[in-house]
């Protein structure tokens, strides 16, 4: 998608803030995200530098990410917006954006520009998906496996469709509980090619097929809701196969020195980053402007690849991309973006899943009834 340059009424109050507002910053944020290593390496990245220049400013923590559009709307419709600064996938920006839930603002005005002077829009580029949505990393959701568990005399597994192989490959599998990508995983391993996926799941029979898919294994299945579940229940040996983000899967390999291994065949690309909820008071929005500024800037950005294998967003962050904070092992190999991981990739549709989100949430629930 092409980056809108358009500048709204709230993009020009966004040119104006920081100078208006300097005198005026709230002393504390609360920022919302994902928990667990993740959250960890924003904490260590963003947070903590920031609080070394502004030892005044209180940053509380909220990990209700994967319910931001819920609670928005709750907040929106109360007239009380109590966060900050909320971490989202780009098919939620593009939700909460439509829906006036989340902030429009000029990146050029807002963001820094690289240290060679290259724009924020033009570092960026075309991850800026949405008119609110500040880019931070590009992940990805694939599979691990307890190493220990594969069966004798069996190659381990290597392909998607393995998942689905409950006599090669016996035992639990850990999958979201949440149609995105387990639908496409289901279809891709029904004999959808690829290309087609999303064509064949707008319609009520490809939906009934990727449901039909997963019944296959749902008697196998332990459904987790935070990205930290499944790096847990394999560390516990309660699963023997289960799909989480790729940063997560290198903490529990790498840090945690669990006898897992990756599967990345079909990993499903994806953007995160920040949306700022729209109708902030001026004082809490100067300090996240502040803070956003900061945060997103080219040497921030490659610092969170220190901790966490999630991919910069800005291109000018890659070639900073050094060495694990604590390992002191070379992290670009770890990326989903690193040629040998990324073979055989599936591109996330971000905007076909603003669309269909909701209905499909509620189908797939029901199913997960049944």
């Amino acid at each position: 998608m092409k980056l809108k340059s358009l500048m709204l009424m709230t993009g020009a109050a966004v040119a104006a803030a920081p100078m208006a507002f300097a005198q005026d910053m709230a002393d504390s944020m609360t920022l919302v995200s994902w928990g667990g290593a993740y959250q960890n390496s924003q904490v260590k990245a963003y947070a903590d530098p920031y609080k070394e220049m502004h030892p005044e400013v209180e940053i509380v923590w909220d990990e209700s990410s994967n319910e931001a559009v819920a609670k928005l709307r709750a907040m929106n419709e109360a007239g009380n917006i109590t966060w900050d600064l909320v971490d989202v996938v780009a098919s939620d920006a593009i939700r909460l954006c439509d829906e006036g839930l989340a902030m429009e603002y000029d990146p050029d005005e807002l963001l820094a520009e690289a240290p060679d002077g290259t724009s924020a829009s033009d570092d960026f580029g075309d991850l800026i998906v949405s008119d609110c949505f500040i880019p931070q990393i590009v992940y990805s959701t694939t599979f691990g496996y307890r190493t220990d568990m594969v069966p004798e005399g069996v190659e381990p597994p290597s392909e998607i469709c393995d998942v689905f192989d409950l006599e090669t490959y016996p035992g639990k599998r850990a999958l979201e509980k949440r149609p995105i990508n387990n639908m496409e995983w289901a279809l891709l391993c029904d004999g959808v090619a690829k290309e087609d996926v999303y064509d064949v799941l707008e319609t009520e029979e490809g939906q009934a097929q990727a449901l039909a898919k997963l019944d296959t294994i749902k008697d196998e299945v332990i459904w987790w809701s935070a990205g930290a579940d499944t790096p847990q229940l394999l560390a516990d040996g309660e699963v023997f196969m289960g799909s989480t983000y790729n940063g997560r899967l290198f903490s529990v390999i790498e840090e945690q020195d669990q006898p897992v291994a990756m599967m990345w065949d079909a990993q499903v690309f994806d953007l995160d980053g920040w949306i700022i909820p729209a109708g902030l008071p001026e004082d809490r929005l100067a300090r996240v402007m502040d803070f956003v500024k900061f945060a997103t800037d080219t040497q921030r950005l490659a610092d969170q690849a220190k901790y966490i294998s999630y991919g910069p967003a800005r291109e000018s962050s890659a070639p900073l991309v050094s060495t694990h904070a604590d390992l002191g092992i070379e992290m670009a190999p770890h990326m989903p973006t690193d040629p040998n991981n990324a073979t055989n990739t599936f591109l996330y549709n971000y905007e076909w899943w603003a669309d269909y989100r909701d209905d499909l949430d509620a189908k797939f629930q029901a199913w997960l009834a049944q």
